[in-house]
């Protein structure tokens, strides 16, 4: 719906347009075909032409992306709208399947993650949306849930980890849910995306694997910092002891200078003289040191 309103400027031509319409800037598309002028004589008025957008609703919005995604991707598929109430489900209509579903569903699956982005845009809540071709969804969910319960028995009779290949969000949740009521196993998602995964690990897991999975995070790596296991003569708990060395006696050092006697007064300790620099007053002991006699000076002559 496309209208001509006028005004002496282009706001108020604009604002008249809103008010008959009933709608607010954001409802409409603007068109100016002519600024307002003044003249010697008199003006020109603003001439500006409204249309009035269209509303679509958050699926409309995602068929109408993929209609202009589609050919750029080289897939010849038509985009519809199948349901929208819980969540909204784009049927892809193609006759060569497999180049819109690509291998494992890699192809569909970017296409469902842009389609999602753009319903959503806006939007408080997020809703889920689902891309379908050729019921390729629900086969592959089929698929899935018989490979979880193959590989849950298997980690039951080794009593042992078993890890599946890297998946999306969506199939991830798959496995989960289906071995969710099972009381032999239980499931989590370690790595990290693209390659995040899903691991079963069942109830009767050796005591080995059970404290190997306690230090692991949900990344899979290990809560320590990933360090590697150490193996060797003590293993990875036991350090190697060392062996004991017989320390040297103490002794009592030899003084160099003034110390204290028991009595507070000063006085010098026995054991020789080492390092001292002063005037040397003579030995602590009351015995006289006879003095080396002065060697002879010869005759003069």
């Amino acid at each position: 719906m496309e209208t001509i309103f006028t005004g002496k400027t282009v706001e108020d031509a604009v604002a008249a347009g809103l008010e008959a319409l009933s709608l607010t800037r954001e409802d409409v598309d603007v068109v100016v075909l002519e600024e307002g002028k003044k003249r010697l004589f008199g003006s020109v008025p603003a001439k500006v032409q409204i249309t009035v957008k269209e509303k679509l609703t958050d699926g409309q919005r995602a068929v109408r992306f993929l209609e202009g995604l589609l050919p750029l991707l080289g897939a010849n598929a038509t985009p519809t709208l199948a349901g929208e109430d819980e969540k909204i489900l784009i049927e892809l209509k193609s006759e060569g399947a497999k180049g819109v579903i690509g291998r494992r569903g890699e192809i569909i699956d970017a296409i469902q993650i842009l389609a999602g982005a753009v319903a959503n845009t806006g939007r408080r809540d997020y809703k889920r949306v689902v891309v379908d071709c050729g019921n390729y969804r629900e086969e592959r969910e089929e698929t899935l849930k018989r490979v979880a319960e193959k590989l849950a028995a298997k980690a039951v009779r080794l009593g042992k980890r078993v890890r599946l290949e890297p998946m999306n969000p969506y199939e991830r949740r798959i496995i989960h849910s289906a071995l969710a009521e099972s009381e032999e196993v239980y499931t989590k998602s370690e790595g990290k995306e693209p390659a995040r995964y899903v691991v079963i690990i069942p109830k009767n897991l050796k005591s080995d694997d059970r404290k190997r999975d306690r230090n692991k995070g949900r990344d899979g790596k290990d809560k320590k910092g990933g360090r590697k296991e150490r193996t060797g003569k003590y293993g990875s708990d036991r350090k190697k002891p060392y062996e004991k060395r017989e320390l040297p006696t103490e002794t009592v050092p030899e003084s160099s200078g003034t110390t204290f006697t028991r009595s507070g007064t000063p006085g010098f300790r026995k054991g020789g003289f080492s390092g001292f620099f002063g005037t040397f007053l003579g030995n602590e002991s009351d015995e006289e040191t006879p003095a080396t006699p002065a060697p002879d000076k010869p005759e003069e002559e």
